[in-house]
């Protein structure tokens, strides 16, 4: 008789998730760029490592395992490497989490039922391939509207938010609280700035986002505007996981209510 249960429970296991969806994972999507270039200019560019590996450290120790989907597929440039810094150098000599960025997910091999959260890399690579990705766009807002799941993004991560929109077709970050790397910071007179589609503060503000930032820089500086969490650069990349965390497990409170 026991066998007899136990073989019910897994194929009613099976069918949930061949169904698509109601079996939640403990995963997190981390979202990156497969752009080598800024723009189709020959000034190389990469995803930011410290901002995925900081990240990566941080959910492994909540429990989360992570995947990750960029616009092609496959392997992806890193660069803003460390070797100083201990997590960094960990992880550019793991195998296995270095395979990862190796052989990506392109988005039409990611289920969205499977996912708590999204996180949005930075690095300048971020700026191309990714905001303007409809699919990935159509990935992160199920998982926020069907799957109540968190959108957070760390610097010009931020960038992948500007085009963002809800089922009434409304920008997700207008009216809201957002961050992202600033004018501020960015070198507007330099040659790789003349690449950038736009600029992601100015962007966002002209979506209805009430954009905010710490004018001192590099001092772990995040907005938290319910299940939208925004870093403002490498330094926040750790207490933005955190906060990502928190509001999952405040999410699951409020479901059980």
């Amino acid at each position: 008789m026991k066998k007899i249960i136990a073989i019910v429970c897994f194929i009613m296991l099976i069918s949930c998730v061949q169904k698509g969806g109601k079996i939640h994972e403990n995963k997190v999507l981390f979202i990156v760029s497969n752009a080598h270039y800024y723009g189709n200019s020959e000034l190389e560019t990469s995803n930011h490592f410290g901002e995925i590996v900081l990240a990566y450290d941080e959910f492994v120790k909540a429990g989360y395992s992570i995947d990750f989907v960029s616009p092609e597929g496959g392997a992806i440039p890193i660069g803003y490497l460390s070797t100083s810094n201990r997590t960094h150098k960990r992880y550019l000599y793991d195998f296995e989490f270095m395979k990862l960025l190796k052989n990506t997910y392109s988005p039409n091999e990611i289920m969205p039922s499977k996912y708590k959260a999204v996180y949005y890399v930075g690095g300048g690579a971020a700026m191309f391939g990714v905001p303007e990705n409809e699919a990935i766009q159509n990935i992160t807002m199920t998982i926020y509207e069907d799957q109540k799941g968190v959108i957070s993004a760390i610097c010009h991560g931020s960038s992948g938010l500007v085009n963002l929109k809800t089922k009434s077709s409304k920008y997700l970050v207008t009216g809201k609280h957002v961050n992202g790397f600033p004018d501020k910071f960015e070198n507007m007179d330099a040659e790789y700035y003349t690449t950038f589609p736009f600029s992601i503060e100015q962007k966002l503000k002209e979506r209805g986002a009430h954009f905010s930032f710490s004018s001192k820089g590099w001092d772990n500086y995040l907005v938290s505007d319910d299940r939208l969490i925004t870093g403002q650069d490498p330094t926040a990349a750790r207490s933005t996981v955190k906060k990502v965390v928190e509001t999952i497990n405040k999410t699951k409170q409020y479901s059980k209510k």
